[in-house]
């Protein structure tokens, strides 16, 4: 079965995660990815978090899976003549090195764009945008999440700004790197011309964060915020986006609740997410045995219940110390209310629907001595299978690269013997 992005070439020149989450999807779609590393070390996540010695760590492999591996010192006359070579005949250049890194490399976009292929598309990810004030900042994960407004809105109101345990500043900024790609990608369809995709590690916290400004504007205009607890409990909102605990976002309040592990004590996260939806109100109240509150004016409008809303979840919550996660999930399920489990990683990564999905995959590794488990991609197409390979070793594919590329075994060895692989 063909793939999208079958006879695309990509020059892979990224690390860590945000990059290499965006190229590994495009891998996942069928493009040639070929990862350029430093001869001797490699991305340096190969040697992050090691749980085997000496191999390469979990780390790397679940980040760059469907990838070839060429070693290359763009420092060398012979490793800018390979990489020049590379653009050449490549499609895409994606880059996450910091600010200015690839001009003082001598591959500036001009250069790249006027002078060796005007049709590459060269993709970057940074910290922040080029002409912020703070472009030249380095940025981890954390960090921009705390730089894109996620940090100040999760958590509970009395205590200290949260980051997320979900990689919102480095795969999400990868994954919208990977939008943007595409996107030039069918623009070149048309135009016949390559151009310079970047995305901003703050802004695509901050496109995540969308609706906490709708709620700063909403603030300002009006001085409340219904669906947050605040008004209940008797808390300023203060003059900006307020931290929620668990209320809910999207307009429709909800809370987490604990079910029979929380209550007794023998699993942590034993708890499912409870939503109070405006719509389903009537049903809500036939579940949990209160139908008087169907008709109570006391309770039978958004408006008369936003100053008791915890003390709801209060009374749901006591109704679910028999029940645990999956059975409250069924219980409120039947009828129609939005509610779900609280999953652990042990059990997403032993979940029967995930495996039979393919999206939790067992990947050999021919280093690592036996499988490790990784994520497919999360989109599913009617018209392409998904076929997950392993990571590559360092420099596993450099001499097929190179051949590819017109250099002889003889090239190559003088190439290898001048340090520039």
């Amino acid at each position: 079965m063909t793939k999208a992005l079958d006879g695309i070439k990509i020059i892979d020149m990224t690390h860590v995660q945000a990059g290499p989450a965006c190229t590994q999807m495009l891998g996942f779609f069928g493009a040639d990815v070929i990862k350029v590393e430093l001869p001797g070390a490699g991305d340096v996540t190969r040697g992050w978090l090691r749980d085997i010695e000496g191999k390469d760590s979990l780390y790397f492999t679940m980040f760059n899976g469907n990838k070839r591996s060429i070693t290359l010192n763009t420092k060398t006359p012979d490793g800018k003549e390979i990489l020049e070579k590379l653009i050449k005949s490549a499609d895409i250049l994606v880059e996450n090195f910091a600010p200015g890194a690839m001009d003082r490399m001598g591959f500036s976009w001009e250069r790249i764009h006027n002078e060796l292929n005007p049709r590459l598309i060269m993709a970057s990810v940074k910290g922040y945008a080029e002409g912020h004030a703070n472009e030249s900042y380095k940025v981890f994960e954390n960090v921009a999440q705390c730089s894109g407004g996620a940090a100040a809105t999760t958590g509970f109101w009395d205590g200290p700004p949260l980051v997320s345990g979900a990689a919102l500043g480095d795969s999400n900024s990868g994954m919208h790197l990977c939008i943007g790609i595409l996107a030039a990608l069918q623009q070149r369809h048309n135009t016949g011309k390559g151009q310079k995709v970047a995305v901003a590690m703050q802004e695509a916290v901050l496109n995540l964060a969308r609706i906490k400004l709708r709620d700063q504007q909403r603030l300002e205009l009006t001085g409340r915020l219904d669906e947050y607890p605040h008004g209940e409990l008797g808390i300023p909102l203060g003059d900006s986006t307020p931290r929620g605990g668990n209320a809910g976002g999207g307009g429709q309040p909800g809370w987490m609740l604990k079910c029979k592990g929380a209550w007794d004590g023998s699993d942590p996260d034993d708890y499912v997410y409870f939503t109070l939806q405006a719509n389903a109100w009537d049903k809500i109240c036939t579940r949990i045995n209160k139908p008087e509150w169907v008709t109570d004016p006391e309770y039978n409008t958004f408006e008369a219940r936003r100053d008791k809303q915890l003390k709801i979840f209060a009374y749901v919550e006591s109704l679910l110390k028999n029940m645990d996660k999956h059975e409250v999930t069924k219980w409120a399920a039947e009828y129609d209310i939005p509610c779900g489990p609280v999953m652990s990683m042990k059990e997403l990564a032993y979940d029967p629907s995930l495996r039979k999905l393919k999206t939790i995959v067992e990947v050999e590794h021919k280093d690592r001595g036996g499988k490790y488990l990784t994520i497919s991609s999360p989109i599913k197409f009617s018209g392409m299978d998904i076929d997950v390979r392993p990571a590559p070793l360092l420099g596993e594919h450099t001499d097929e690269v190179l051949k590819e590329l017109g250099y002889s075994d003889a090239d190559i060895t003088r190439i290898r013997g001048n340090k520039a692989l």
